[in-house]
């Protein structure tokens, strides 16, 4: 069982799983997923899916950005 929030992942690069467990067990406004040599960005939505009786907040692809060196 999971330790997090599962949250759903809306948009963004194919490669991603759209169910993600969030670390921090909490809705935040936004979420910063490491991929390769960036982070993809997820912003809140109003909306939850209903994902075989887990109901998850939507979070939409929003931008990525590189990792600093």
């Amino acid at each position: 069982m999971p330790h997090g929030l599962l949250v759903f992942l809306k948009g963004g690069p194919s490669d991603i799983p759209e169910i993600q467990e969030v670390k921090s067990g909490s809705i935040e406004s936004r979420l910063k997923i490491p991929r390769g040599n960036g982070y993809e960005h997820f912003e809140i939505t109003q909306d939850f899916k209903d994902v075989a009786g887990v109901l998850m907040p939507v979070y939409q692809w929003s931008y990525r950005t590189a990792i600093a060196e």
